[in-house]
């Protein structure tokens, strides 16, 4: 009798695990994940998503009222001003945790008494798509896993990762400037653990069989509580090896399919999204062959387009735009341009120049923002993202420094985003227009928690209602664009896109949907002075009625000219 996932279980547990019996492992995972041996993948390149798909990014206690614990209230918020905007949720790490606001996670099975239970987690999960963490590479050093490695006894005795501090580790990228070896005392001596972004985040050690194992029990875990998108987080440094970089090896790249293979056999319309915050063509290899993730992050994005807009010129992000391969069926991209993390430099490797990184970093400074850095295999200490709210972010341009366009600039980049092939994705600050929180940084001593900001829900909700607040414009404007956009068959995460040749001041892309029956010309005015388009320079199709979809205005003469203001867009589509 044939077992086909049995056996391309064991194919790929070989490639990691060449030592060992694999077939025994295969066994192993397909009980704990409760799979049957035999059973039939689920369809090829199927596509879990359409253009109705909008993703919100939040902390579980982003969004607070008295007396009420924080998961309640967030989804009081979700149905009260989002359940006509969007699709998923993204719940960053609601674990107990010691560090990272959420990522040194203490147990992956519980859900952190101050933010709600389980069942707060399982009721947004009944109303939106929920996403959740796989906080894959490290583990708290306070976590009942680590105390046990220190006291030799399982589980966690072989679980993390040891380094010897006699190896030569120059190769290693690191994405911090901390020390990548910790020396922690334990029953049977002094050790040295593998610490890949800090003291209290201990790498886990994927070698070890047991660890993958456990992973298994934890996917299985969130599954049955109603988690349908599963963030991997830093999976790129998963595999360890002294000598190379370690990051991006092979192994890593098998456990993902793993992972997938057991997710999707499972739950065959659960999604896995690879979090790999690293140069534009590495973060592409993450697709495998349709094999890995079903959604990569975007991640060369939030930096170009920032780019884009702060300079009025958008030679960089066209050029980029070009290069970036249309994703197989079954598999697309994850759009966004802030996160609960800062905007991160790595992904303009090969896109912008060191003036160029310079000049931006300067303007995002000058703007209130801060500079995280990494260490490079040399030595040396390099910008690696930059902390700042998206909205202080666009406030004004490298030219001329902060002006009036702010919220113009603010919506016309995320029209863009919109609008790109791939599903976009909105952190909670951003649809919200929050500004910088000097106060938390200063408070929690963290350059991040600039852009992590907390609401309380009374006075969000005024904020919302008055409409002179520019909270409430900008959460107004992108949520009429966001429903405009969600009923638009071209602006599926598959649909053709290709990108257009307006000059450095226009930025443009003609959508296509996947029956062919509608075209969307999506042009951006990204600078901060009038333009004309040519329409003759779109090949607007003669015998079809054009009509902007953002602001209603419909084509008469398809010779003529139209005129953009200062950072507006339009959607010229032939259906509406």
């Amino acid at each position: 009798m044939t077992q086909p996932l049995r056996d391309k279980l064991v194919a790929m547990l070989d490639v990691v695990y060449p030592a060992l019996d694999c077939q025994f492992l295969a066994d192993q995972l397909l009980n704990t994940m409760g799979l049957d041996p035999g059973m039939p993948p689920p369809p090829a390149h199927q596509n879990n998503w359409d253009e109705s798909d909008i993703i919100l990014i939040t902390y579980a206690d982003t969004v607070q009222k008295e007396g009420q614990k924080p998961l309640v209230t967030l989804r009081q918020f979700l149905n009260d001003c989002l359940s006509e905007t969007i699709s998923a949720v993204h719940i960053l790490p609601f674990f107990p945790y010691s560090s990272d606001d959420g990522f040194s996670v203490m147990d992956y099975l519980a859900v952190n008494e101050s933010h709600g239970g389980w069942e707060d987690i399982e009721a947004i999960a009944r109303d939106y798509k929920l996403m959740a963490d796989l906080v894959v590479n490290h583990m708290s050093a306070r976590s009942r896993w680590f105390e046990n490695f220190r006291k030799r006894v399982d589980p966690g005795k072989d679980y993390f990762f040891e380094g010897n501090p006699k190896d030569d580790l120059s190769a290693v990228v690191r994405p911090r400037t901390s020390p990548l070896l910790n020396a922690v005392q334990t029953d049977d001596g002094e050790r040295y653990v593998w610490c890949t972004f800090s003291e209290d985040q201990v790498d886990l050690n994927f070698a070890n069989p047991q660890v993958l194992i456990e992973f298994a029990a934890i996917i299985r875990y969130y599954l049955e509580r109603g988690v349908v998108l599963f963030r991997l987080d830093a999976v790129a440094f998963l595999w360890k090896e002294p000598g190379t970089p370690s990051i991006h090896l092979q192994e890593t790249h098998e456990l993902i399919k793993i992972m997938r293979l057991l997710i999707e056999h499972h739950t065959p319309d659960a999604v896995v999204i690879t979090e790999t915050n690293v140069p534009n063509r590495e973060n592409l290899t993450y697709f495998g062959n349709a094999n890995e993730a079903h959604v990569i992050y975007n991640f060369s994005l939030p930096p170009l387009l920032i780019n884009t807009m702060v300079t009025g010129d958008c030679r960089h992000l066209k050029t980029w735009l070009m290069s970036m391969p249309p994703a197989q069926l079954g598999t697309t991209y994850l759009n966004f341009i802030a996160s609960h993390d800062g905007v991160g430099m790595r992904p303009t490797d090969g896109l912008l120049d060191e003036d160029e990184k310079q000049r931006l970093i300067n303007t995002m400074t000058s703007f209130g923002g801060k500079v995280s850095y990494r260490r490079t295999p040399d030595g040396l200490d390099q910008p690696y993202e930059i902390n700042i709210s998206l909205y202080d972010a666009l406030k004004g341009t490298v030219q001329g420094g902060a002006d009036h366009w702010q919220l113009q600039r603010f919506i016309c980049a995320h029209t863009i985003m919109l609008a790109l092939e791939g599903i976009p994705a909105f952190y909670i600050h951003s649809l919200l227009a929050s500004v910088n929180d000097l106060d938390r940084m200063e408070n929690t001593g963290r350059l991040r928690s600039i852009n992590r900001s907390q609401w309380e829900i009374e006075k969000l909700e005024t904020e919302l209602e008055n409409p002179l607040s520019h909270h409430s414009k900008a959460y107004h404007e992108l949520t009429r664009l966001i429903a405009i956009r969600r009923k638009q068959p071209a602006f599926h995460p598959n649909a053709t896109q290709f990108t257009l040749h307006l000059g450095l001041q226009l930025f443009g892309f003609w959508r296509q949907s996947m029956r062919r029956d509608q075209s969307i010309f999506c042009i951006h005015n990204i600078s901060n002075e009038v333009q004309q388009v040519a329409l003759s320079t779109i090949n607007l199709i003669g015998t079809d009625h054009w009509r902007d979809l953002i602001s209603g205005m419909t084509i008469d003469d398809q010779a003529g000219t139209i005129t953009l203001k200062p950072y507006q867009s339009v959607w010229l589509s032939n259906r509406d």
